[in-house]
């Protein structure tokens, strides 16, 4: 099979990326591919899951056409500039344009060493490919904009990490790979020309319209903007914590990327961390809006030559476009809180309802996902509201909570059933627990990949009912609590 790449990002200077092969998997076996994906990417499913393509997918074989190159990007880890991090273990292994005519990046990691590698041996382990396999498809099927998995192969190799574990290679696809870290690499070096070149791909491949705007880099700055600041409130919403959003993590794209020690909360607080790197709360599911608009702060920073040839306009330029990501974040957060709680209209006193019913589950360490999922039920026909009262340790600030919330549905116009399904359909009862995705992965390191298989299939109908699968929606017994996250490095 010949796969139809059409490399954009690989005909830029040389200075953008390294070219390198992938390191040649002795055994590769294939654990996953994701069919529908291979079909929605015209690529042939059959062939992907036979020799040859598992070949491809492990980075045994490079096939013709490939671009296999390391793109080169700089960042802001926890808050300290690195201006040389760049691809270390991942290579991207060339564009396809698909059947829906988008074009999307085919990546391999945890393929090896490159340059960019800083010492390090450039492969993944399983563990950490199975978690970015489960987390990335889940986000999607809950509507999330994210990268995908195409497929997860063994390379037959082994990893060293605190111990020798299986090597893997997770095939991921994006609709491209440049982050924040990317300007940030070319505005280091103080190469204007470089970041001018990047501005320009970037807007023809995503934000097109830019192009024929009156200031096209401060259209690509407002249109970068609000893209984040409509995906980062579709985390909160689900009790998604990222767990290190360094600016190399950000991408510019507008999907959610690198699953490393990322994690959704069981019991709702603000200040959950999970990521065993955040000694701090850096990243905590609450500091996630805050830390969205530092990195497009940075990002920001590296246009300011494209902005304006003279410094002060620029900056000030910049500080305004910077200004709309607040009430652009508060707008879909506060849409999506209203329909989470089955709110169509909006009246005033709505948000403090939200912001009430959030403290009473912090201090009722009430399960953020069955709380929305039961609520529901609550709302229903049957007001059946045992299921949502048995998430608080006290039901009676439920109770009291309830009073205003029911008072404020009846000025709404839907009948109890149309507003229940509403609720239902963006209130997830499925998500990768954090206890269920470490059972899949710890009985992946003994060769069974059934569970695998099993919580993959269920997440991707997070808004269905399934009651074969019923124990997939409860939160962990306290012996089964997974508390710490891990980076895949």
């Amino acid at each position: 099979m010949q796969i139809a790449f059409d490399n954009s990002y690989a005909s830029l200077p040389d200075r953008f990326f390294a070219r390198v092969r992938p390191a040649e998997a002795s055994a590769p076996r294939l654990v996953k591919l994701n069919r529908p994906l291979a079909d929605e990417l015209g690529l042939d499913a059959d062939w992907l899951s036979g020799p040859d393509g598992v070949e491809v997918l492990a980075g045994r074989r490079v096939p013709e056409g490939a671009a296999s190159i390391a793109t080169a990007y700089a960042g802001h880890q926890f808050g300290s500039f690195v201006p040389q991090l760049g691809d270390g273990r991942a290579i991207l292994l060339g564009e396809v344009v698909g059947r829906d005519g988008r074009r999307r990046d085919l990546q391999l990691k945890g393929s090896g060493r490159t340059p960019f590698s800083r010492g390090g041996d450039g492969k993944a382990a399983l563990g950490p490919v199975l978690r970015e396999y489960v987390v990335s498809e889940a986000m999607a099927a809950l509507g999330i904009p994210t990268t995908r998995a195409l497929a997860a192969v063994l390379t037959g190799d082994p990893v060293v990490r605190e111990e020798v574990m299986p090597g893997a290679v997770l095939t991921r696809v994006a609709s491209s790979h440049i982050r924040v870290g990317t300007f940030q690499f070319f505005a280091a070096r103080g190469d204007v020309e470089g970041v001018r070149l990047l501005a320009d791909h970037v807007i023809a491949r995503h934000y097109p319209d830019a192009a024929a705007a009156e200031r096209p880099y401060r259209a690509l700055l407002d249109g970068i903007i609000a893209r984040q600041a409509a995906l980062v409130p579709r985390w909160l919403l689900v009790g998604f914590i990222h767990g290190v959003m360094n600016t190399d993590n950000m991408q510019v794209a507008g999907e959610t990327i690198d699953y490393g020690p990322c994690a959704f909360m069981d019991e709702y607080d603000p200040a959950t961390v999970f990521s065993s790197i955040d000694q701090h709360g850096r990243y905590a599911y609450g500091n996630q809006p805050r830390i969205a608009l530092w990195n497009l702060t940075r990002l920001a920073e590296t246009l300011l030559p494209l902005l304006d040839p003279d410094p002060d306009r620029a900056v000030a330029d910049a500080e305004d476009a910077l200004k709309a990501f607040a009430p652009s974040f508060e707008r879909h957060y506060h849409a999506g809180l209203r329909r989470k709680l089955g709110l169509f209209t909006e009246q005033e006193g709505d948000l403090e309802l939200a912001g009430d019913l959030l403290r009473r589950m912090a201090e009722n360490s009430a399960d953020f996902t069955l709380t929305f999922r039961h609520l529901a039920e609550a709302a229903g026909p049957a007001g059946d509201a045992e299921p949502v009262r048995s998430r608080f340790i006290d039901p009676t600030s439920f109770d009291a909570w309830a009073e205003g919330w029911r008072a404020r549905l009846a000025q709404e116009p839907q009948d109890a059933e149309t507003r229940r399904a509403a609720m239902r359909a963006v209130n997830p009862a499925f998500i990768p627990r954090n206890h269920r995705v470490e059972a899949a992965i710890q009985a992946g390191l003994r060769g069974d990949f059934a569970p695998f298989e099993e919580l993959v299939a269920v997440l991707a109908r997070p808004y269905d009912d399934q009651p074969d699968y019923a124990s997939y929606m409860d939160p962990p017994e306290p012996h089964q609590r997974v508390t710490r996250t891990f980076c895949g490095t």
